[in-house]
Formats: C-alpha cells, sequence, structure tokens
C-alpha cells in the first residue's frame, strides 16, 4: 500500500498520518509506504518507484488530493489496474462524505483493511481533467474562492460564507448549457452543476440528490435564480435538496454536457480555474476504483 501525502491539506498532520500508518501495517503483511508529494512532478516519480505488488494507492488528503491523484493515474493508463483509498485530511472532504468514508483518521485507516470495492464513473473534461465529485459554474465557483480567504480559521464553516459573499453579490452570466446534444438553457444564469454524488460545499448543500457515482450518468443543475429574492430561495433550497423543484431550475441527467458564454469560472472538485468561454465533461463510466464501506443494506 502507497500513501500520498500532501502538506498542504486542510486537516494534515504527521503524528495522525504516523498513527494510522502503523495502525495499517499491524493490520496486514503488506507493507505501507508513505511518500510526500507536493508537486505534479513528485507524484510522478513517486507512482514510478512503486513495488510491483503496490496494486492500492492512498490520498491522503481533501478533494483535490484524490483529483489530483485519480487524474495523475488516469493520464498515465493505470486507473484498470489501481485501487485507489483515501484518508480524508481536507477541509471539505466532499468525497469522503458522500461515500460514507468516515472523517475520523483511525476509522477510515480501518475501512482501508475491512472495506469493499466499489466501481465509480469519473468525469472526462476537455483540457484531460477529470472530476470525481462534483463541477460548477457561475455563483458556486465564486463561492468558494470566498470560502478559500477563511478556511484557515473557519474550516469547513468557511464553505456557507462563501456561500453568503458570493450570493450577496452575483447578478448572473450569459451562459448556454448543452447536454447530450441537446440546448438544456440559454438565459442569464446564476449556476450550471454536474454531480455525480449527492453533496458539496463540506455538506452544507446537497445540489443533486439523486445522484450516484456508479450509474452510469451525471445529474445537470440549472439556476436562472439571477434575482436577490430567487438568489435566496435557491440558496436554501440547496441546504435540502429543494431546489431541484424550483421553476427556476433545470434538473435532469446526462451523459455529456458543455457550457460556453460569457466568461465564467468552474469549481471542480474544490479547485477553482479560469476564467473560461467554454468547457465540456463527459461520463466515463466504472472508470475507477475505490474502498469504500459496505453497502448499509
Amino acid at each position: 500500500m502507497l500513501i500520498i501525502t500532501h502538506g498542504g491539506a486542510g486537516r494534515f498532520d504527521s503524528g495522525t498520518l504516523e498513527r494510522v500508518r502503523e495502525r495499517l501495517r499491524a493490520g496486514g503483511e503488506e507493507p505501507v509506504t508513505v511518500c510526500e508529494c507536493d508537486s505534479a512532478d513528485e507524484l510522478e516519480r513517486a507512482l514510478d518507484r512503486r513495488e510491483p505488488g503496490d496494486e492500492t494507492v492512498v490520498a491522503a488528503g481533501g478533494d483535490g488530493s484524490i483529483n489530483r491523484l485519480v487524474a495523475t493515474l488516469y493520464a498515465r493508463g493505470e486507473l484498470d489496474r489501481r485501487t485507489v483509498g483515501l484518508l480524508p485530511l481536507g477541509t471539505g472532504n466532499d468525497l469522503a462524505r458522500n461515500l460514507r468514508i468516515p472523517l475520523d483518521p483511525d476509522e477510515a485507516a480501518r475501512v482501508l483493511r475491512e472495506g469493499r470495492t466499489r466501481e465509480l464513473d469519473l468525469l472526462a473534461d476537455d483540457e484531460s481533467g477529470v472530476v470525481l465529485n462534483a463541477v460548477h459554474a457561475g455563483v458556486g465557483a465564486v463561492a468558494a474562492t470566498q470560502a478559500a480567504r477563511f478556511k484557515p480559521w473557519l474550516k469547513s464553516a468557511a464553505f456557507p460564507v462563501g456561500a453568503v459573499l458570493a450570493g450577496a453579490r452575483a447578478g448572473g452570466w450569459r451562459l448556454k448549457v448543452e447536454a447530450d446534444g441537446e440546448i438544456v438553457a440559454e438565459d442569464k444564469l446564476l449556476m450550471v452543476g454536474l454531480s455525480n454524488a449527492p453533496g458539496i460545499a463540506g455538506g452544507s448543500a446537497l445540489l443533486a440528490p439523486d445522484a450516484s457515482p456508479g450509474d452510469g450518468r451525471v445529474e445537470l443543475v440549472v439556476s436562472a435564480a439571477t434575482g436577490p429574492l430567487a438568489r435566496v430561495r435557491y440558496a436554501l433550497g440547496l441546504r435540502s435538496g429543494a431546489h431541484k423543484h424550483h421553476d427556476d431550475v433545470v434538473y435532469t441527467a446526462a451523459t455529456c454536457a458543455t457550457i460556453s458564454g460569457e466568461e465564467f469560472l468552474v469549481n471542480s472538485d474544490g479547485e477553482v480555474s479560469g476564467p473560461f468561454t467554454e468547457r465540456s465533461w463527459r461520463v466515463v463510466p466504472k472508470a475507477w476504483r475505490i474502498i469504500a464501506p459496505p453497502d448499509r443494506d
């Protein structure tokens, strides 16, 4: 088992990681190697140095850390023969929350030893990147940028603060949204989201209540709630998933989607990039495997 660490993760602590490493070593016969990789080159070198039997690679960090690991394995053509694990040491930990991977490091280590392998979809974008949990453009990306200022002090509570600040100022973007070859919306829009799992923003928002990360499709959410009161209503609806029933929201499923129009930022698994005038994504079914808790049923 190879554990990839990233010192910039929100809850990273070397003492905690060493305790988890010893627990993993005590629970099995195979060696457990820890490698700190703070750059793409370091990650590539760590994967190049792996032993022939090292089929499990664990990301010790948040959503950005596991995205970086899976994206690298995807680019290397190794996702079909590697199993990925997660020790959630980030701030939001949306993927862990959606897969019910415990946020407590010791409990997460137990899942790595006793959990089952689960096949999941991913979204491949038009710039050779991947999305594991959710990607969204518009007010959600602006909210993530605002939240980043408060993460060091507020941790996961920074996400609703960022949402309030972004929602108070956002007037919308003129965008066209296409899904599976058809135009879904072409208007002044507040937010466009593609979600492979229900929750985003550190568990503070339920963007896609019906999403399942292994069903071969992605949930598309398009909000035209650009007025002041409409923005408040949309934000309140996100907390419970009730926004999917609003008359100014399109909520549907797709296998590919494109956003185009005036410049917009994109939040992909918590990492903000852009501005862009066009971006596309497509579902790659059953593209990767992760160690997760057993199903409730």
